[in-house]
Formats: C-alpha cells, sequence, structure tokens
C-alpha cells in the first residue's frame, strides 16, 4: 500500500522538532549574547511554523482563506480547531519586536 504525503503532517513534525530545541535553548540558564540571539532565531522559526501547520491543516480541510498568519490562527480557533490564538497572535506580534530588536542590535555592533 502506498503512502501519501499530507503537507501539514510533515510540517508538523519540522514544528515538533523546532519546539524540542526551542524548549531545550530556554532551560538554559544564563545566556551569553549568541545564545539569546540563538533563542530568538529558534522561537521566530518556531511560530512560523506553527501558523503554517495551521494554514496546511485548514487548507487540506478544504477552508479558503487569506493565508495570513493572524486570519489563520483567527479561523483556526472559529474552527474550534485550537482555543489559544490570541496567544499565538501575541507571539507574532513579540516575534516582530524581537526581530527589530535584533536587528538594531546587529547595527549597533557593527558601529
Amino acid at each position: 500500500m502506498k503512502t501519501i504525503d499530507i503537507r501539514w503532517q510533515q510540517r508538523f513534525q519540522n514544528f515538533e522538532r523546532a519546539y524540542l530545541r526551542l524548549k531545550e535553548a530556554m532551560e538554559l540558564e544564563e545566556l551569553t549574547e549568541l545564545e539569546r540571539n540563538g533563542l530568538i532565531k529558534r522561537f521566530e522559526f518556531t511560530l512560523d511554523l506553527s501558523w503554517k501547520v495551521m494554514k496546511d491543516f485548514l487548507e487540506e480541510k478544504g477552508f479558503a482563506f487569506k493565508p495570513s498568519p493572524k486570519d489563520t490562527l483567527r479561523l483556526a480557533q472559529q474552527s474550534e480547531y485550537i482555543t489559544y490564538a490570541q496567544e499565538l497572535i501575541d507571539g507574532l506580534d513579540m516575534r516582530n519586536e524581537l526581530s527589530h530588536d535584533y536587528s538594531l542590535s546587529l547595527k549597533a555592533a557593527q558601529k
């Protein structure tokens, strides 16, 4: 019997691995600047995978929608697949702030 690869399941496996690596980094006690930057990147990567998994899942279920992160999460909650859309949306906002902070830190370090 041939196994069909389903995109959301593949992406979910990647999300699980990313989440475990994020959790591992969060358990470190005192972080160097380099470790802090790595933790931020792991957070960004894991958060991006979280909404993309849900986007692929909703598309497979036949939903038609604008595949933006926030719209995807809101639709997932409205469809009762998740109950924590606002927390993830807050995480997206935090990711954007951290990304901006990270860029400023890099520019300051290069001067």
